[in-house]
């Protein structure tokens, strides 16, 4: 007997035989199936884009990585390329860079192929995305035709230097972007409590993860904000598995 399997047309055992493997015309898609259920790894690869300059978001990109392994997924660390010439690093642009030297490069027209879901980082500028990390996206033609992220869970962190200084407008803006590449929004429901403290200065939205850098990039992400960050991946990982399931 014939019957459609994952879009593809498949030879089922009969009642007769005793192996319960489905047969399909592609062996690459060939999986087992015990009880009529599918059995195979879900184990989503997550793609943690990010920027940073003063480290602040790479710190943030570091919890999010945390929370992905955590909930079951396979994060892949990756950051955009820089625009600034080097001439104009201050001295602690160039300590942050060199902490960032291990991290891989992003390429637009290849790092989005293959994913389960995308979790982006970027610092605010005048309420938006970096420049960094539009010049990414502008890029990503080819798979916006495509339709390479429809369908896939996407979420948004970010750093400014002051409480009110963008970081809602810059998850916001960015959701934008990704809703144009077809991408389901996740955020960070208030189920995590953390966002609604009200004992300390912090980050932390609805709208995703978030930190506050302070006016001359002194304070570093606390562990308040590091656990948002960290939750935001394992709220999106969960997010995926459902999605492929």
């Amino acid at each position: 007997m014939r019957r459609k399997f994952q879009g593809r047309t498949c030879a089922r055992a009969t009642r007769s035989q005793t192996s319960p493997e489905i047969e399909c015309k592609s062996e690459k898609e060939r999986e087992n199936v015990i009880g009529g259920e599918k059995m195979k790894e879900n184990k989503p690869k997550i793609l943690v884009l990010f920027y940073s300059m003063y480290g602040h978001t790479f710190r943030m990109a570091k919890a999010v990585v945390e929370g992905v392994r955590e909930a079951g997924g396979q994060p892949i660390l990756k950051q955009v390329a820089e625009l600034v010439p080097e001439k104009f690093w201050s001295e602690d642009v160039k300590k942050t860079k060199e902490l960032m030297k291990d991290v891989p490069v992003a390429d637009p027209r290849e790092d989005l192929k293959g994913i389960d879901g995308i979790i982006i980082g970027t610092p605010t500028r005048f309420g938006n995305m970096c420049a960094q990390m539009r010049n990414f996206w502008d890029q990503t033609g080819g798979d916006w035709a495509i339709g390479t992220l429809v369908g896939k869970p996407a979420a948004v962190f970010t750093s400014s230097n002051t409480q009110h200084g963008g970081q809602e407008t810059t998850i916001v803006s960015t959701h934008i972007t990704l809703l144009h590449q077809g991408c389901v929004l996740v955020g960070l429901p208030y189920s995590f409590t953390e966002q609604m403290t009200v004992d300390e200065i912090s980050g932390g939205s609805p709208y995703g993860a978030s930190t506050i850098a302070g006016p001359m990039g002194e304070r570093m992400p606390s562990a308040n904000e590091l656990k948002m960050a960290k939750d935001l991946g394992k709220h999106l990982t969960t997010i995926a598995k459902r999605l492929a399931s």
